[in-house]
């Protein structure tokens, strides 16, 4: 390819054949010696005489952020769309549907923008509201905490203080028949850091307000707090600034996104 380069297509005048073969090796032997010193220098390492000049590789360096914000974007509408219509996976999902959740986190965890999230809290940071859960409450749990027909779930919110190391999950509740009466169930817990991605969580106290409401579950309040309780180690496997995943010790997945709310 390089003789057909460097070699007129009609000589001007008769050339000496040999002469013709010793200048085509000098040509052919300083345009490869160019190329590899130009591609010693790529982002993929060193490489062969005569392969793609650098500028090509550079090219791709630069539009990899691109592509990279493109399929994160993507990858977030698809995993919120298959979220939709699943209450939050509280009272279980399809077993094809919990694959295809767990698939697409799997698709953004490697793809995590902040690989050190407990190096950038500020990231963590502020209300959160939840939109998924493997956690679920089901058959008898269900009837005794009277999740099936009398009090329904709201929505779950957490809110992360940084600076005192703290969170705070609210748990809303709505109770048909007393003249729809709203409450909720609030976990305050501390947290600390065990690695650049993971925090060791304590729980610290916890109410429920109002009073009818406690009265109700009163009788199960430790079956309540026993589902609900964030006790234990998270690891953060995800985050950016409108959507947080974690993993907890007990095998559990959390999809949070940005909210507005207090």
């Amino acid at each position: 390819m390089a003789s057909m380069l460097v070699q007129p297509l009609l000589p001007a005048f008769p050339v000496n054949p040999q002469i013709q073969r010793t200048t085509n090796k000098i040509r052919t032997h300083r345009l490869f010696t160019t190329l590899h010193q130009r591609t010693k220098t790529s982002i993929f390492g060193e490489c062969p005489p005569g392969t793609i000049p650098i500028f090509i590789a550079r090219g791709a360096e630069q539009s990899s952020g691109l592509i990279g914000e493109e399929s994160l974007t993507q990858l977030k509408a698809e995993l919120f769309q298959a979220l939709t219509g699943i209450n939050r996976g509280i009272f279980g999902v399809p077993s094809a549907k919990k694959s295809e959740i767990e698939n697409l986190v799997r698709q953004l965890e490697s793809q995590n923008p902040t690989p050190n999230p407990t190096r950038n809290l500020e990231k963590v940071a502020g209300n959160w509201k939840l939109v998924y859960s493997t956690i679920t409450v089901l058959g008898a749990k269900r009837t005794k905490l009277g999740l099936r027909d009398f009090i329904s779930l709201g929505d779950f919110f957490q809110t992360i203080d940084v600076a005192k190391s703290k969170a705070v999950n609210v748990i809303k509740f709505n109770v048909r028949g007393f003249k729809m009466l709203d409450g909720q169930l609030t976990i305050e817990a501390s947290f600390k850091i065990a690695s650049i991605s993971r925090v060791e969580i304590n729980y610290d106290h916890s109410t429920i307000i109002p009073d009818q409401l406690m009265n109700m579950f009163r009788k199960n309040y430790d079956l309540l707090l026993g589902i609900f309780n964030p006790e234990g180690w998270l690891e953060i496997t995800y985050v950016d600034d409108i959507l947080r995943i974690g993993r907890d010790d007990k095998g559990n997945i959390f999809i949070l996104e940005r909210s507005e709310e207090n």
